[in-house]
């Protein structure tokens, strides 16, 4: 979604607010039945790899296994802008499915790994596995409704809201695959945060203090604990 901290069970983060993960247990794709008609490959990537870049032909769509991802594009200023975050379980490329070439960088946040699922394949295969083929549109759907709810959020939102509701999604994340909901390790940087939250890195950082002040939670560089969900959630303005 991968290396854990010695006091911590962590993994990946990744898109914020749990109404937008995308996990493969949501999805339901059975990767033992999908071997039976695809040619799955398995591929590793080391902390800043990426698995493919913008204008790349498109060929396969990726699950991730290990480790995480984060997709980015480049802003009209040239600047990299980052669209997401993907951990074990959820699906990549499923943004470019109709295109020929892919319309995204996908880099691994530390060392990951990722099963390659080749696109012509998936296509065949649904014609076995009548279900991969709802599980793959309920995929794209879930993007969609991911990208317009953040579009949403970022666009009412204060700093300090945004802020809180990503640390909500990462701790559902994590309980969602087993792991606490209240002690976890943010795998992206602060600057990768502040992109995908359209904030400033000293912005993103005020706000984490702040919410330590708050003693909502305690933060210490990417290591964060949960003191007060509920505090937390009201910050956020997530319903109960």
């Amino acid at each position: 979604m991968t290396a854990l901290a010695p006091a911590v069970r962590a993994i990946p983060t990744g898109k914020p607010c749990a109404m937008l993960a995308l996990a493969s247990d949501e999805i339901g794709i059975d990767i033992e039945a999908l071997r039976q008609h695809v040619p799955v490959r398995r591929c590793k990537h080391a902390a800043g790899q990426g698995i493919y870049h913008v204008g790349q032909p498109f060929q396969a769509i990726y699950l991730v296994h290990a480790g995480s991802y984060k997709t980015c594009e480049l802003a009209d200023d040239g600047r990299e802008q980052v669209t997401g975050f993907r951990m074990r379980g959820e699906l990549i490329g499923v943004e470019s499915i109709g295109l020929k070439t892919y319309s995204c960088d996908v880099i691994a946040l530390e060392d990951s790994e990722a099963w390659e699922l080749p696109y012509p394949a998936v296509l065949r295969a649904c014609l076995h596995e009548p279900e991969l083929h709802a599980r793959i549109t309920a995929a794209l759907a879930a993007e969609i409704r991911n990208d317009r709810s953040w579009m949403l959020m970022l666009g009412t939102l204060a700093a300090e809201r945004r802020v809180a509701a990503f640390l909500l999604d990462v701790a559902a994340r994590y309980a969602r695959l087993g792991f606490s909901a209240k002690h976890f390790i943010l795998r992206m940087s602060r600057i990768d945060m502040a992109s995908f939250l359209a904030l400033k890195h000293e912005t993103v950082s005020r706000a984490l203090s702040r919410l330590d002040e708050l003693n909502v939670i305690t933060v210490q560089r990417r290591e964060v604990q949960v003191l007060d969900v509920e505090g937390l959630r009201a910050l956020a303005g997530a319903a109960h």
